[in-house]
């Protein structure tokens, strides 16, 4: 049969033109999509759980929360309820870690938030504990430098997470260390995260550390990429992940507006920002904050420490403009076995790895106590700072380790407690182990022994009115061979009296060997006047010291507290 070839290019014709003149149907933005974001902050490789506070007024009954195999699990039933799910960490993942993560470099906890999906960390300022080359390994995997791989565990692949840090920039190339921000996107709309790191983290980490980095201010950089978000992205669904935070508020989700981190940091951000979610102060808190008039709230969070908290953050954005419409959030206590919650299995066979091949140094009794041995506060003189001093001024007393007669260190380097009760290898209760003398002294700092004037440590005590990051004074844990009168109403400078060397009153022009930390000799957390001392002596590393005071003395009581006579 013959084709008629007219009739079948009239029939293509046909038919593409009524292809053409179809319309297309295109999928409608919804309406609204809600955008969950889950929050934990200064983790500090806290794999197991920690003890928390006492469940009964009369303080006789501990009780647990936190650890990975369990917050694994409520980071799992959260994220079930929205597949829109973002999760974030606020800093300091890792460092100031227990035994279990530090004795493999945090390489578990990183693993661990691997395994929990996570998609951003900002830095905090334990994350630069090791070094910001050591900070790179973290992101990029591989062997450790030194140690090289461990043996009998997984093989260090890097973070699947992205690290932020939107305010450090490397002198070397005047880039930032890591992105400035991340981007998610969810049936149409995106939301921007902004990483930023307290900028005052050189003065509270190793020198070392950071050397190389700037610091930039918070706010300012917070509202730089803002402001990059909004003109560059066409964002207007932001969210910041800062290092830096309040005081508690009267409850888990309230807050203490009075805070002065509410007026110096909060009030200055962009607007813009509906979510700030925060930490490094180790508390939880949660509340929406007026800005600036005419604009929504904004979410100010922070979801305590050691995954003792997750704070779960609705976002509902609007489909047509991608502008957040309503906002939620709310901090779950992350309960334990003690509580009724469950492990997670696969996170359990994870940790189990670098269980067994802690297990024989972690669980070695080390020595015995009396009662709990408890670290207090900043602003006062502790049971356990006395210990601790007393064992630093023992390895370095004798003329051929330094000839110390004062020992001092810093309550910030005081991780946890000493409790009698506490069983962490089947030990028997007031026996201590390594793993619990480890996580009391976790930044294994080396011992300098140098020399001041007395009227130099005169200066270094006074700088304790001004010392810490947030400006609220810290004070020093001191030998027993110090004692002196602290005046709260004096001015600052003179705040010292009575000022005695193994009861002997200290001379203004003579020579004392003070053994602190190589922390606080290089001016950590503010005790810049230490940095007068001469003729440095480094000996053993503080945890070793810590472990020999205890073995040698045993059964150790808690310290009495009566070095510092504090008046009005």
């Amino acid at each position: 049969m013959k084709i008629n070839k007219l009739f079948v290019f009239a029939a293509v014709l046909a038919l593409l033109s009524a292809m053409t003149l179809t319309p297309t149907v295109s999928a409608e933005k919804p309406a609204s999509v809600t955008v969950q974001i889950l929050a934990v902050n200064d983790f500090h490789g806290a794999l197991d759980p920690s003890l928390t506070k006492p469940s009964s007024t009369d303080n006789t009954t501990w009780y647990y929360r936190g650890g990975a195999e369990y917050l694994t699990k409520f980071v799992q039933d959260a994220a079930a309820t929205n597949p829109n799910t973002i999760k974030v960490s606020a800093g300091d993942m890792i460092g100031a870690s227990p035994l279990l993560s530090a004795l493999f470099h945090d390489e578990p906890t990183v693993m661990a938030f691997n395994q929990m999906g996570f998609d951003f960390s900002n830095t905090g300022n334990h994350e630069f504990d090791e070094g910001w080359h050591e900070l790179l390994r973290m992101q990029n995997g591989g062997c450790h430098p030194i140690d090289g791989c461990f043996p009998g565990v997984p093989v260090f692949p890097g973070a699947s997470f992205e690290y932020l840090a939107g305010n450090i920039i490397r002198l070397d190339n005047g880039m930032t260390l890591f992105p400035s921000y991340g981007v998610r996107q969810f049936d149409g709309v995106k939301v921007g995260l902004i990483g930023i790191a307290l900028e005052v983290t050189p003065t509270i980490v190793v020198p070392s550390g950071v050397e190389g980095l700037v610091f930039e201010a918070e706010v300012d950089a917070i509202n730089k990429y803002v402001k990059m978000l909004k003109d560059t992205e066409g964002l207007k669904a932001i969210v910041v992940i800062l290092h830096d935070g309040a005081g508690a508020g009267p409850t888990i989700n309230s807050c203490n507006l009075s805070d002065p981190f509410f007026a110096n940091v909060v009030m200055n951000i962009d607007p813009e920002v509906d979510a700030l979610i925060t930490g490094h102060t180790h508390n939880a808190y949660n509340c929406q904050v007026q800005v600036k008039k005419n604009y929504d709230p904004m979410l100010v969070t922070g979801a305590g420490y050691n995954g003792r908290y997750l704070t779960d953050i609705d976002l509902t954005i609007a489909g047509t403009n991608g502008q957040v419409i309503g906002k939620t959030a709310t901090n779950i206590p992350v309960e334990t076995p003690y509580l009724g919650a469950v492990p997670d299995p696969a996170m359990k066979a994870l940790l189990d790895q670098y269980r067994t091949a802690s297990a024989p140094l972690a669980n070695r009794v080390v020595g015995t106590i009396t009662a709990d041995i408890k670290r207090g506060g900043n602003m006062v003189e502790s049971a356990l700072g006395d210990v601790i001093a007393d064992a630093q001024l023992a390895v370095t007393s004798d003329p051929a380790y330094g000839g110390a007669v004062v020992a001092m260190t810093n309550p910030g380097g005081i991780r946890t407690d000493l409790l009698y009760a506490q069983i962490s290898g089947g030990e028997l209760p007031g026996e201590v182990t390594f793993a619990e003398a480890f996580a009391v002294q976790p930044f294994s700092n080396s011992l300098v022994t140098l020399t001041l004037t007395g009227a130099q440590l005169k200066a270094v005590l006074e700088q304790q009115a001004t010392a810490g990051s947030d400006g609220s004074g810290r004070m020093l844990q001191i030998s027993y061979t110090l004692t002196y009168t602290w005046s709260t109403s004096a001015p600052v400078g003179s705040k010292v009296s009575n000022l005695k060397i193994n009861g002997v009153d200290v001379d203004p022009a003579a020579s004392y060997r003070i053994t602190v930390n190589n922390f606080l000799a290089g001016g950590g957390d503010g005790f810049t006047s230490l940095l007068a001392g001469t003729d440095l002596l480094t000996g053993m590393i503080d945890l070793d010291a810590f472990v020999e005071y205890l073995t040698a003395n045993s059964p150790v009581a808690p310290g009495p507290q009566n070095r510092i006579t504090m008046v009005p």
